[in-house]
């Protein structure tokens, strides 16, 4: 990937369409323009022209054309969007004529972003933020990567960043400094409470629901013995004939994972085959044993068992099954009766699993940390935690060194190559 090319690709989606974008960014981005279109358009204005192929002259489109010079554009170079008829044949003619100029390449995946980072009009939780953003499918994953996206996550770092170099600064003078007649002797305590100020903030972040939750959503398995109704409530809780129904004991063999969206929070129900303690099918008894691992990685579990054999889990809920029917297995009070036919008892049903997962989630519009702002947090922390109880000068400055060096880590002010090739290689080529 080199940086110094001119890139192009179709940023919209694939056509045919109404309308099809092609961005160009780089140093000859504005040169494409010009022999495509003839001329140069007034910059950050919409303008229509003629584009024709600069190899034999013939008309490409008539299209609308904008320009953005750098560094004050979404890639912080010189870009270019060309606005096109969306149809496949127009797309495909298009990008043939720009790979026809010997200054011009197609882009990689991602490549327009990491320009935008690299530039720097915007930083790796941005960056991390606006990827969440075009990979949300609920309303929930929506606002959070809006969050995320918006900076309100960076703007937290930055005064952290910005109080632990203060506090490198009256370190780094206690050092150089101390043995000066005329310096007053910093008090170590003003250096250790400033420490833990941070190190609380940053425990008090860490607390809270990791984004992963948010992204793979909240994790319910429906769990009991055969013919117990997993598979009907699992229907109708995803509004759908998702799993096989039948009274015959041993039908859902393997797991069933269907992902839906409630109140805009995202769920995985997963239907799990019927738990019994013998079996001489081979194939169900890995079934069983799959249902098991899953229940026990569950986030939520539905038990439709009988009330002596239910697996110890912190958030099960207890379901009273068939309700409807005369002869059903009756439990405590404090289980739900369903009836997955008539629909009786769902709504609370529904209502429980969602109020639980509220629980488990970041509030809406707040920002969630990722599992590589988890490990920088967490090293950062760690770092102020042993500067506040050094009473060596040199440690107290090297651990505000390493908190400094993971904080810049987190914004990507320090980075390596192989993490940008991970992160912005989720992007699609448009981005």
């Amino acid at each position: 990937m080199r940086s110094a090319d001119t890139i192009f690709a179709l940023s919209s989606g694939a056509p045919p369409a109404a309308i099809a974008i092609i961005r160009i960014s780089g140093p000859f981005a504005f040169d494409a323009i010009h022999a495509l279109a003839g001329r140069l358009p007034v910059p950050r204005r919409a303008s229509l022209a003629t584009l024709k192929d600069p190899q034999d002259g013939g008309l490409l489109d008539h299209a609308l054309v904008l320009t953005f010079p750098g560094p004050n554009s979404a890639s912080g170079e010189d870009l270019a969007e060309l606005h096109l008829h969306g149809g496949r044949a127009v797309v495909r003619a298009v990008e043939n004529a720009l790979l026809n100029l010997p200054e011009l390449r197609r882009a990689e995946p991602g490549e327009f972003t990491r320009r935008a980072f690299l530039h720097g009009r915007l930083d790796l939780n941005e960056a991390e933020g606006l990827a969440d953003l075009l990979s949300a499918e609920t309303e929930w994953q929506r606002r959070a990567a809006g969050a995320m996206m918006g900076g309100v996550f960076s703007a937290v770092i930055e005064t952290w960043r910005h109080d632990v170099l203060r506090l490198s600064a009256m370190t780094e003078a206690e050092l150089d400094f101390s043995d000066e007649d005329d310096v007053e002797k910093l008090n170590n305590s003003s250096i250790s409470d400033g420490c833990m100020k941070i190190h609380d903030a940053i425990t008090q972040l860490l607390a809270a629901p990791a984004a992963e939750k948010l992204r793979d959503g909240i994790r319910v398995v429906l769990g009991g013995p055969p013919n117990s109704g997993k598979s009907t409530l699992l229907n109708a809780l995803v509004a759908r004939d998702a799993a096989i129904v039948s009274d015959i004991a041993g039908t859902t063999r393997d797991m069933i994972e269907v992902p839906v969206a409630l109140e805009g929070i995202p769920f995985l129900f997963t239907d799990t085959a019927g738990l019994r303690d013998a079996t001489e099918d081979v194939i169900e008894a890995m079934g069983i044993e799959r249902s098991l691992a899953a229940i026990e990685s569950s986030d939520i579990l539905l038990w439709l068992g009988a009330e002596g054999d239910r697996p110890d889990h912190s958030q099960r809920i207890e379901i009273e099954a068939k309700a409807d029917d005369p002869d059903h297995e009756r439990k405590g009070s404090e289980a739900f009766q369903i009836s997955a036919v008539s629909g009786e008892g769902m709504n609370a049903l529904v209502n429980e699993i969602i109020g639980r997962a509220k629980d488990m989630l970041p509030p809406p519009d707040q920002f969630a940390v990722n599992q590589r702002q988890r490990s920088l947090l967490s090293n950062c922390a760690a770092a102020l935690a042993e500067a506040s109880v050094s009473t060596d000068w040199l440690i107290v400055a090297e651990n505000l060194r390493q908190a400094r060096l993971a904080l810049d880590a987190l914004t990507g002010r320090a980075h390596t190559e192989d993490m940008l090739d991970v992160l912005f290689g989720k992007f699609c080529v448009g981005k």
